[in-house]
């Protein structure tokens, strides 16, 4: 079975936007690697007791990593039969991921909601998901 012709045609809109969402987590790495460098935080600790900053570039990249999981499963299956919502969907999410990081870097953990708009992608993928369900279960 070739994978091409089972794909919904728009599917590579979704690899790219999984391509987008690797980029993010290799810079919010990059971000919490150079912040060990210059707040003197050494591995494995993972906050600092001295200083702020670190523990929201930190908690910038923990954060995305605790729901990333769960934003791929449902980005994969939103994409399998709306691959152009959940591409679009999924490139909010994963800028808002970089709206989030940009605010929490400041230092003040309350301008990570610069982020929240987020929401819109990730919901909006699980509803997708929710909606795939149930036409599987041939509710409608």
């Amino acid at each position: 079975m070739d994978m091409l012709q089972v794909l919904p045609a728009n599917f590579g809109y979704v690899i790219f936007t999984y391509l987008y969402s690797w980029i993010m987590l290799c810079y919010l790495g990059v971000k919490v690697g150079g912040a060990r460098k210059k707040y003197d935080v050494k591995y494995p600790t993972m906050y600092s007791d001295k200083d702020q900053v670190f523990n929201c570039i930190q908690r910038a990249h923990q954060n995305t990593l605790e729901v990333y999981p769960q934003w791929l499963v449902f980005q994969t299956i939103a994409a399998l039969v709306y691959p152009t919502a959940a591409a679009v969907l999924g490139a909010i999410w994963v800028t808002s991921r970089f709206s989030y990081a940009w605010g929490y870097y400041t230092g003040d953990p309350s301008k990570r909601m610069k982020g929240a708009y987020g929401y819109i992608g990730y919901l909006g993928v699980i509803g997708l998901s929710m909606s795939v369900a149930l036409q599987l279960l041939g509710v409608f």
